[in-house]
Parts: structure tokens; C-alpha cells; sequence
């Protein structure tokens, strides 16, 4: 008997634990998207769009994913960060910082342009492949660092066998990326951000005796959040490249844009000389004042 209200007990509690824990549902895809306002809300440059070449941005930390009971084979970071920096690039300001041209995958788009030129040729067409753009600048770099347990710590309190706990822990990733000059080769803008890891685990214990110690009564509910790693270095890349963006500004690498609202309008030979990158697409006015388009 004692046996049969032992495990409708046990039914009882699991079917209320089910009940009670919120288990997520399955998600259907999202589109990844930055909501990072200083990413979207740069001003963009004053002299247009700069060609970036990304050749990649690897690993260089050679870190395992922490274990506390086995070797681990799987690596704590991402081995293919570079398509985040790809679309950081592209996206940064709204899209106007940057034109990336292809060198990832470089050996497959020469291929098939000779496929292209292959089969023109076999059918007599003359038409010419455009030119290849180059770039003036290649964004590189990488993953530096993967420190796990920074920091660790936790709380908890047990009285009669009943009582909370909680845990969490702290790991940090570094990033660093460099611009350089595909005319002379100097390096033109260095940075690193690192960005922190918080994992956290919240949990509620009973454990009591009864029957004069003869018999146990357990039961323990709690929850477990891990920040993604994958998240933190997207996040450190993005934030990279918006840093680059203000280094190079500060050392007159290149200028923002000046609001169309506050550009004071000059004379046509006046502002032609403020701003030769405007030629031919200056807005004037009847008076013949202008301004940048």
C-alpha cells in the first residue's frame, strides 16, 4: 500500500513540475537584425562609400569549449566570424560606410569567371568580363581571446532541507581588427573590444527524511541562462567596426557627412573649393548659393 502512495506521489509531483516549469515551444527562423542604435545611426562619410576587401577573421585563440568533467573537442568560438564582419560592414550606418568586394571565397568566383569567358568563347561571343573591382582598404583580423570563468560565484541557503540557490559565471571574448592600405601596405586603424559572458543558474531544493529516517522526499526545480557565444562575437565585431569608424574619424582619415539642415550656403566658386567631391552635384539656388547634395 505504502508502495502504491509512494508512486502516485511521485505521478502527482512530476505531472505539477511539468505544469509549472515553462518549457520554451519550438521557434520558427528570425532574421538576425542590429539594434544597436550607435551602429544604425552613424553619419556616413562625406566622401562616399570605401571599397573594404575581407580576406578573414579566424580563430587565433585555439580555445576548447570549457568542460569541468571531459576534454573537449569543440571549439568555444565560431571558426567562420568572418561573415559577421562581412555583414557589420555592409550594414554599418545604414549601409553607406562600405562597398565589400568577394575574397573569401576568391578561388571560386575566379573559377567560374573563367567558366564565363569558356563559354562565350565557344559560341563566338566577344563580350568582355567587367573588370574585377579592387579595394582600397582590407578590414582583417580575429578572435584574440576566450577567457573562461573571470568570474564565478554564487549564493544559496538551506534550512530543514528547503531552501534556493544560485549560481552564475563570467567569460570574456576579445576581438581585435585592423585597417590597411592596399597602396602602401601601412596599417591605418587598429582596435579591440571585448565583450563579457554571463551564464547564470537559479534552482529550489527539498530534501526531507521521515518515517524515522527510513525514507527520503526530494524534489528540485530551477533554470539555467547561458548567454550565446555566437552572440557576443557578432556583437564585439559589430561594435569593432563601428570604433574603427570613429578612430579613423578622429585621426582625419575621413569626415562625416554634414546634415543637409546645417550646411551653411556659399557661393558657387566657394563652395566648389569646400567641396571638391561635390562637383557636379551641388544644389543651389536661385542667388546662386550652394550646398552638397
Amino acid at each position: 500500500m505504502k508502495l502504491i502512495v509512494m508512486a502516485m506521489l511521485a505521478t502527482f509531483v512530476l505531472s505539477g513540475c511539468a505544469s509549472v516549469v515553462n518549457i520554451p515551444d519550438p521557434e520558427m527562423p528570425v532574421l538576425v537584425r542590429n539594434t544597436n542604435t550607435e551602429f544604425n545611426n552613424l553619419p556616413a562619410p562625406a566622401t562616399g562609400k570605401l571599397v573594404a576587401a575581407v580576406y578573414g577573421f579566424t580563430d587565433k585563440t585555439g580555445q576548447r569549449k570549457p568542460s569541468d568533467k571531459m576534454a573537449n573537442i569543440s571549439t568555444a568560438v565560431t571558426q567562420g566570424s568572418e561573415v559577421w564582419l562581412i555583414k557589420a560592414l555592409q550594414e554599418v550606418g545604414g549601409g553607406e560606410w562600405f562597398q565589400v568586394v568577394e575574397r573569401v571565397g576568391l578561388d571560386n568566383l575566379t573559377k567560374e569567371r573563367q567558366i564565363i569567358r569558356q563559354a562565350r568563347q565557344s559560341v563566338g561571343d566577344e563580350r568582355e568580363l567587367k573588370p574585377m573591382l579592387f579595394a582600397g582598404v582590407i578590414i582583417e583580423g580575429g578572435i584574440i581571446g576566450y577567457d573562461s570563468n573571470v568570474l564565478t560565484g554564487g549564493a544559496g541557503v538551506r534550512y530543514l532541507g528547503i531552501g534556493p540557490s544560485t549560481q552564475y559565471r563570467q567569460d570574456i571574448v576579445t576581438v581585435t581588427m585592423r585597417m590597411t592600405s592596399t597602396q602602401t601596405g601601412e596599417v591605418l586603424l587598429s582596435v579591440s573590444v571585448t565583450k563579457t559572458i554571463i551564464s547564470s543558474g537559479s534552482s529550489m531544493t527539498v530534501f526531507k527524511f521521515f518515517d524515522m529516517g527510513t525514507s527520503s522526499f526530494e524534489a528540485e526545480a530551477g533554470h539555467t541562462i547561458n548567454e550565446p557565444v555566437n552572440y557576443a562575437v557578432r556583437v564585439a565585431i559589430e561594435q569593432s567596426v563601428v570604433e574603427l569608424i570613429k578612430e579613423g574619424e578622429k585621426k582625419k582619415l575621413w569626415k562625416y557627412k554634414e546634415p543637409a539642415s546645417t550646411v551653411t550656403l556659399l557661393p558657387r566658386a566657394e563652395a566648389l573649393k569646400k567641396w571638391p567631391q561635390y562637383k557636379g552635384s551641388l544644389i543651389c539656388n536661385k542667388r546662386d548659393l550652394c550646398r552638397p547634395k
